[in-house]
């Protein structure tokens, strides 16, 4: 005898999705989170995250269109507005890297999009102070998600269906055995079917060494500011944007609750010993060096950081997900290290999670997401 079908270990981004979804597929199915679902602490902080339908790399096009539609379904199927529609922009230097990579990709994938000249932008965008070589491309598509929303979200709509979470419980041990996979937790133990590893930063130490040596904990730190006019900065009237333009870039979404703008220096991930262990406060260079690029990006916010806060994710050395069984017989599947990128499909990952995971196929020509890309 098995306490069910599949458990869930972590529901933060990934895992509360794969509960949601898993409880569409079964009714024994178990979620344990180690606090509450979206604590404080947890990678899910933040308030919001673009969810962008252009990527670099198109081999992520059948996840993103699929999370699309999902986001969707969770929205219809909880009441919760998660998704803030208000499109994206993605700015560069328009001979650099960054821009023909995009316009690359979106020509293999057919992703809809509009190129914006730098005029284009001052007229419809004025928020944005460009440089004179730079240009944009708007994704119509693009927006804002509500992290908070999102999790709690999934986690009511599992339960829903039948799903059971334990919150407050740390997971210690993962041993397969011949009759299923056991878990534990202090003295108690529960034996599953099968399992889906989604801990975030926390997942390390769950996972086999030859797949530890392949990860890492990064902090990933976030800031806000004031909008001197904040319904220029509105959902309605400013697109997320991504922006790389010569030695400065940063992301960000607009102001969700009226008054304080993210904007945050592009992708700046450092080691951190453990998802429990890392600095929160902002070094003095980080804080230079974002007040210095909003002063020069956004002349209608006032360049005092006004809020900050870091957060924990698992990077993997390729900065590619973790998705997939450890092996073809395991019943160990592993949903993590998505290394900063995973929320805008954290419900395509967890639909895969689920189906996979209890059996079923999902997509194919994903190799470069599955655990045994670091086989040697």
């Amino acid at each position: 005898m098995t306490d069910g079908k599949l458990a869930v270990i972590g529901l933060g981004t990934i895992g509360s999705m794969a509960l949601w979804q898993a409880s569409r597929l079964s009714d024994s199915v178990v979620g344990f989170e180690a606090q509450v679902p979206a604590h404080g602490r947890s990678a899910v902080g933040g308030d919001t995250r673009l969810f962008r339908m252009l990527n670099l790399n198109p081999g992520f096009d059948p996840i993103v269109r699929r999370s699309k539609r999902l986001w969707a379904e969770l929205e219809e199927e909880t009441g919760q507005d998660i998704l803030l529609r208000c499109g994206g922009l993605y700015i560069g230097t328009e001979n650099g890297a960054y821009i023909p990579q995009l316009l690359q990709s979106a020509a293999v994938t057919g992703t809809a999009h509009e190129i914006l000249s730098r005029e284009e932008m001052a007229e419809r965008y004025p928020q944005h102070n460009l440089r004179p070589d730079d240009v944009a491309i708007f994704d119509p598509d693009g927006g804002a998600l509500r992290t908070d929303r999102s999790v709690t979200a999934a986690i009511a709509a599992a339960q829903a269906n039948g799903a059971t979470v334990l919150n407050n419980t740390p997971i210690d041990s993962i041993t397969e055995t011949a009759d299923g996979v056991v878990i534990t937790s202090g003295d108690k133990s529960w034996t599953f079917e099968n399992v889906i590893i989604s801990s975030g930063g926390w997942s390390r130490k769950l996972m086999p060494e030859s797949l530890q040596a392949h990860t890492q904990p990064n902090r990933v730190f976030l800031t806000w500011f004031v909008a001197k006019e904040p319904e220029l900065f509105s959902p309605q009237r400013f697109p997320i944007f991504v922006r790389l333009s010569g030695e400065r870039s940063m992301y960000g979404a607009p102001a969700v609750d009226g008054a304080t703008v993210k904007a945050t220096l592009n992708f700046r991930p450092t080691p951190a010993e453990s998802a429990d262990s890392f600095p929160r406060e902002l070094t003095p260079a980080e804080i230079n060096e974002t007040t210095e690029t909003v002063s020069e990006f956004f002349p209608g916010l006032y360049p005092n950081i006004v809020r900050s806060d870091a957060f924990p994710d698992l990077f993997t050395t390729d900065r590619n997900p973790l998705l997939g069984r450890l092996t073809a017989d395991s019943r160990i599947y592993i949903a993590t290290g998505f290394s900063g990128g995973g929320f805008k499909m954290a419900t395509g990952y967890g639909e895969m999670a689920a189906l996979e995971a209890l059996g079923k196929e999902t997509f194919d020509n994903l190799d470069f997401l599955r655990p045994q890309r670091f086989n040697s």
